[in-house]
């Protein structure tokens, strides 16, 4: 089964990123507005519950923490894809670097970019038009992260939640 750890802002994030992401994000079906952790990664029963195990540890390790997001950014071009640029605090940094070490594989394609995906998939026209109206919009938000969240992805396509996990909470 193909896994995935990612991080669910809270709701008004989530609408925001939302009145973008269905017009402009072929994915707005198949999973919330979300901070990829561990992007997708196979694993069979045996070992997703020795990972959820250390995903416990990391959790009861990790305290609450907050992010801010004040700008939209794109990865042209390497892709058509516009985001909202999460600011890269250091304890986010150590717990998207600590799902990819030890017990878990480094499936790291590109350098971590903490973001939120509003959009992707555009032409090159639509992609310029939506990047220049975007870059003038104003955008401030600052968020409490407290959990991160196991997901699994189902037949077709889309991503749901295994388990949750609460920063300082859970107990092995």
């Amino acid at each position: 089964m193909k896994y995935g750890i990612a991080i669910f802002p809270s709701k008004p994030i989530q609408d925001e990123a939302n009145s973008y992401r269905k017009r402009y994000d072929s994915h707005y079906a198949l999973i919330p507005p979300h901070i990829t952790l561990k992007s997708g990664f196979e694993a069979d029963d045996a070992t997703i519950e020795e990972l959820i195990v250390e995903l416990k540890h990391i959790a009861n390790a990790t305290k609450p923490f907050k992010v801010n997001i004040n700008k939209v950014s794109n990865f042209s071009p390497v892709s058509n894809t516009i985001y909202f640029k999460v600011e890269p605090t250091q304890e986010l940094v150590e717990l998207q670097q600590q799902l990819h070490r030890g017990k878990f594989t480094n499936n790291m394609q590109h350098s971590f970019v903490p973001h939120i995906t509003i959009a992707q998939n555009l032409s090159d026209d639509e992609f310029s038009d939506v990047v220049g109206t975007l870059k003038m919009t104003k955008f401030e938000f600052e968020d409490s992260i407290d959990r991160f969240q196991l997901l699994y992805q189902l037949d077709n396509g889309s991503w749901t939640v295994y388990e949750t996990f609460v920063f300082g909470k859970e107990k092995v």
